[in-house]
């Protein structure tokens, strides 16, 4: 849950940093979606290619292209002449993320098991039978990607103000923004691997770090990776704390109904100030 929380919050501050847009988050954006989509064909291939049905584990790959691929699809809609509009980029990231996700159950439905042996990819929760070469494979990346959002701070701090100042600072928007997308992408991917596609902790973490620590993008780096451990490890410990007849509840589920109600509340204060 640490692991994941984390990754999920990082990748959210580089998200919203890039594209100048307070809603941006790995699964708004499609890149979770995309991974969960890309596990789920994977997962079908195997079963065609083998007839097997058990828990397939090399989905680290097929994760990661799926929330590559989700990203490119979005930021070649989302450019008008050239320039990606960020406001288009979450819309259009929440469709293709739908699209994705429809996809997913369309192959859940096409397997024997109703897609079962990979259920936790639809909804998104912590399994006890993660194996420790995963979980090192995660916290590396999201140590590595903590270490380049620290020193790649100051870009992240100007690419946040507009296209001309991060140029005027000279920075490379271009080589910047597709580094830290792939970053971005590669985090998403690493925690659709562990748990499925878990929602909202890429939206609510990064903004509650900036209320507590401020907005400069080096420490909000290290404030949104605690806040998002400390989010998820919080909502698991809740869902196995709730008794409910049909087992135990996705923490998915928990973290979409609040990060839903959180995500309406962004809207609305985004839309009032663009109004004034």
């Amino acid at each position: 849950a640490v692991i994941i929380g984390g990754s999920l919050a990082l990748s959210g501050v580089m998200l919203q940093s890039l594209l100048r847009n307070p809603l941006a988050s790995p699964d708004l954006i499609g890149l979770a979606p995309g991974a969960g989509f890309g596990v789920m064909l994977a997962t079908y291939l195997h079963f065609l290619a083998t007839g097997e049905l058990t828990r397939w584990t090399g989905v680290a790959g097929p994760a990661l292209i799926g929330s590559l691929a989700a990203l490119a699809l979005v930021y070649i809609i989302s450019q008008r002449r050239g320039i990606i509009d960020p406001a288009a980029m979450v819309l259009v990231g929440i469709i293709v993320g739908l699209v994705f996700a429809a996809g997913t159950v369309f192959l859940q439905f096409q397997m024997p098991d109703r897609g079962q042996s990979a259920v936790r990819w639809l909804m998104g929760s912590i399994s006890d039978e993660t194996t420790a070469a995963q979980l090192a494979a995660s916290a590396g990346l999201l140590v590595l990607t903590l270490v380049l959002a620290w020193f790649a701070g100051p870009a992240l701090d100007a690419a946040s103000l507009g296209e001309d100042e991060a140029r005027s600072v000279g920075l490379r928007i271009g080589r910047a923004r597709a580094l830290l997308f792939i970053a971005s992408g590669a985090l998403a991917a690493a925690s659709v691997v562990l748990a499925g596609p878990i929602g909202f902790v890429g939206l609510i973490a990064p903004h509650a770090a900036r209320m507590l620590g401020g907005p400069r993008h080096a420490p909000l780096a290290i404030n949104a990776v605690l806040a998002g451990a400390v989010l998820l490890v919080g909502a698991d410990t809740l869902v196995k704390a709730i008794q409910l007849g049909g087992g135990r509840l996705p923490v998915g589920v928990l973290t979409a109904a609040l990060g839903g109600p959180f995500f309406l509340v962004l809207l609305l204060s985004n839309a009032a100030r663009r109004a004034i």
